[in-house]
């Protein structure tokens, strides 16, 4: 199929030299021209866009390439692409008819050397000039087909450079989108520790403190006040607690992602059903990203969904890590707020993808896929 689509592709060359040399020459005085230019060009850039069409549908019959289709080519990409394309492809026809003429001076070799008119010397010295010449076709070939299919891929597709300028932009907006969520989360976590787990620790060092002026006067406030103050530093330490497993869990080192989201679901006030189905050790980083995504899903449902009952799965096929959390509540989330935000840069600093589906009425479901390369 690819030898065919390689003398396929010698007509369609001849067919773009002949639009550039006849069509383009007929209106080149129109293109000098200003007032006319605009037309002139749209009628050139008309039937170069039907030989790339042309040409399009060879490399995807011929060779099984496939481009995107919402790629728009500029036109003077285009141009460019039936211009190098006609004359590659005229000298890949010069290449293909000097390949036949040397197969047609090989039979003739053959049929001297069984008639025997042909000696050894000449016939070693024909060798050895058709092998090099051989050599020499196959190679040029080689390298025109190559060039055809790079040009079509710059003109049908994103072009190498391209593809390298959207990979730089996007690692960089990753960058950039993790150390926002960074911050985000670091003053997360300062207001937690400030309103929170200080103030409980204002108030206990204020219960100790009562305690021990009205120890003598009323010994019974002052025991009353003490179990209320042991009390209150066992909510503090649970209060830690939290705070550190919302820093980061120690059950991701110590026992892996499983159980750590157990530990989600103890502390979850919703009904949290999770069916983890991977059975292969997972990449740290991916362990860390997917405790977090089911950790701030759950969170939001609680808070901000009504939900009554939460489900996750997370599931491993194809090198890809899927996380669905899914809950029953009132639907509405924002892709971008600045929660799901911060998961989405999470995700995406790992190549990964989060999807969010959260209709008016619910349900609310998130999907996070996570390589595991």
């Amino acid at each position: 199929m690819r030898a065919l689509g390689v003398l396929a592709g010698v007509p369609t060359a001849l067919l773009a030299v002949l639009h550039l040399l006849l069509v383009g020459g007929g209106l080149g005085p129109f293109l000098l021209w200003p007032r006319t230019r605009a037309r002139a060009l749209a009628v050139l850039v008309a039937g170069a866009r039907r030989l790339a069409d042309l040409e399009r549908a060879r490399r995807a019959f011929f060779f099984g390439d496939r481009f995107p289709t919402a790629y728009e080519t500029s036109e003077r990409r285009l141009l460019r692409y039936v211009a190098v394309r006609g004359w590659t492809g005229l000298v890949c026809g010069v290449v293909l008819g000097l390949l036949g003429f040397g197969a047609a001076l090989a039979a003739l070799l053959t049929a001297a050397v069984v008639r025997g008119s042909v000696g050894w010397a000449e016939l070693l010295g024909q060798l050895l000039l058709g092998g090099v010449l051989l050599f020499l076709d196959v190679q040029g070939l080689y390298a025109l087909t190559a060039l055809d299919a790079r040009l079509a891929r710059e003109c049908f597709g994103p072009s190498e450079g391209e593809l390298l300028r959207r990979r730089i932009d996007e690692l960089a907006g990753s960058r950039a989108a993790v150390v926002q969520a960074v911050d985000a989360e670091r003053r997360r976590i300062e207001r937690d520790l400030h309103d929170g787990v200080q103030q409980r620790l204002v108030a206990l060092a204020m219960l100790i403190g009562r305690a021990r002026r009205g120890r003598e006067r009323d010994p019974g406030r002052a025991d009353a006040l003490l179990r209320q103050a042991h009390e209150e530093a066992r909510g503090v330490l649970a209060e830690l607690r939290d705070v550190a497993w919302r820093v980061y869990p120690s059950a991701l080192d110590s026992l892996g992602l499983e159980e750590a989201l157990g530990g989600v679901a103890q502390r979850c006030a919703l009904p949290l059903l999770i069916r983890f189905e991977v059975d292969t050790p997972l990449p740290r980083p991916v362990e860390t990203a997917a405790y977090f995504v089911v950790s701030e899903a759950v969170t939001n449902a609680a808070k901000h969904a009504a939900a009554t009952a939460v489900s996750v799965r997370v599931t491993l096929a194809g090198g890809v890590l899927t996380v669905r959390i899914e809950d029953d509540g009132r639907g509405g989330a924002d892709p971008a707020g600045t929660g799901l935000t911060g998961l989405r840069s999470r995700v995406a600093a790992l190549d990964g993808v989060l999807r969010i589906d959260s209709p008016l009425g619910g349900p609310t479901t998130l999907t996070a896929e996570l390589p595991c390369a």
